[in-house]
């Protein structure tokens, strides 16, 4: 199983983690509540999990204009 990093904006693939000795703790998601689980982990159909992150690129164009938020993509 592996861990895709995926920004929830753009849909790029940020990274990837293969290590089956990786821990949810090493990750930080022992720190989520069961509702940023939720909105930020999921698995795909191959039984790996996806990370919903939001990538630099987006973050710099939501920290210049974050009404961007409300549009349902950020291309860039």
């Amino acid at each position: 199983m592996a861990i895709h990093y995926i920004c929830r904006h753009c849909q790029k693939l940020i990274g990837r983690i293969d290590s089956p000795l990786v821990t949810e703790s090493q990750l930080g998601f022992d720190q989520l509540t069961p509702e940023e689980r939720k909105d930020i982990i999921t698995n795909d159909t191959e039984g790996n999990q996806v990370v919903r992150v939001t990538c630099e690129t987006c973050q710099q164009v939501l920290e210049k204009d974050p009404e961007r938020l409300l549009h349902p993509s950020l291309f860039h």
